[in-house]
């Protein structure tokens, strides 16, 4: 991915082809907090809150990434039943950003319901919008998605969209008042990290939003690959949760997007077909030559 300038001057993708970035400001510096909608953030990387063993190692691995955003799928939580423990009486509120998910939802209508239920709950303003189209692929059915992020947005809330990897509906998307939007690296928990970066770039191109890549992470590099191309930041659940070491794992995510965002910034060198060497020829020492035959020396 350039490196994306204020000026809108042209730079170069790591192949050495051109591209204007007069169209996507200057980026997020690693260093500096992320902005979406009214929320700053610190740390570019966000978790889920599923499949942890217990509530205890769940915190430990929060902890462990650095993450000060999290999601919980609101269909999930017990609201109904305030006496029983809960997945929020195991978080900090007053240090951590709930972000309330609609997993679960196959309806623009059902999402709508689900947002404004964790809404009413107290939960957040902001919402993840899921609307699923596929049982067995988890895919987003991206029409329905379009019309609950219209319909939330119209209602106040601060709409995070989960979307496929299309720059087109990812336009239509900012155009509808999306706060960011989310596209897949791959389909949900199948850890098989970001399988069309391309598409990633065009993504960044196209919005002036931030970019959050969103599920299919597998592994550390995964999270680097994504935040390498030009990425705002990485949302993970399963890649973290599922490893046989979840606390190790996030501490091990939160390096690598670390360590993405700032080799993006620092900026890749072209990749070349042949070698270029390491030190420069020009004014290089000859070697001496010979006592005996006045050649040069073996």
């Amino acid at each position: 991915m350039p490196q994306q300038t204020a000026s809108g001057e042209v730079t170069k993708w790591p192949s050495g082809q051109e591209t204007s970035q007069a169209t996507r400001p200057l980026g997020h510096s690693a260093t500096r907090p992320l902005r979406i909608g009214p929320r700053t953030l610190r740390s570019r990387l966000i978790i889920g809150t599923g499949k942890y063993a217990n509530f205890d190692l769940m915190r430990q691995a929060l902890e462990a990434s650095g993450a000060d955003m999290i999601t919980v799928a609101v269909r999930r939580l017990n609201l109904d039943r305030p006496g029983e423990e809960s997945l929020l009486d195991a978080l900090d509120r007053s240090r951590i950003t709930i972000l309330p998910n609609t997993a679960a939802c196959y309806t623009a209508e059902e999402a709508v319901r689900v947002a404004r239920l964790g809404r009413e709950a107290g939960l957040s303003e902001l919402v993840k919008l899921e609307v699923i189209g596929d049982p067995k692929t988890l895919l987003p059915d991206t029409v329905a998605l379009l019309e609950a992020t219209m319909i939330l947005v119209k209602d106040g809330f601060v709409v995070m969209p989960y979307t496929n990897d299309d720059p087109v509906m990812a336009k239509r998307l900012q155009d509808a008042g999306a706060a960011c939007v989310m596209p897949l690296a791959a389909p949900i928990g199948s850890g098989q990290g970001m399988l069309n970066p391309l598409n990633i770039r065009f993504i960044l191109e196209a919005v002036t939003i931030p970019v959050i890549v969103d599920a299919g992470v597998g592994t550390a590099s995964d999270a680097a690959a994504a935040m390498e191309v030009g990425a705002d930041g990485v949302l993970m659940n399963t890649a973290i949760a599922c490893a046989d070491d979840p606390v190790k794992m996030a501490r091990a995510m939160r390096l690598a997007v670390e360590a993405g965002r700032l080799a993006f910034e620092a900026g890749r060198i072209p990749k070349k077909l042949y070698a270029s060497a390491s030190s420069p020829t020009e004014g290089v020492v000859p070697p001496p030559a010979c006592p005996t035959t006045g050649g040069v020396a073996s």
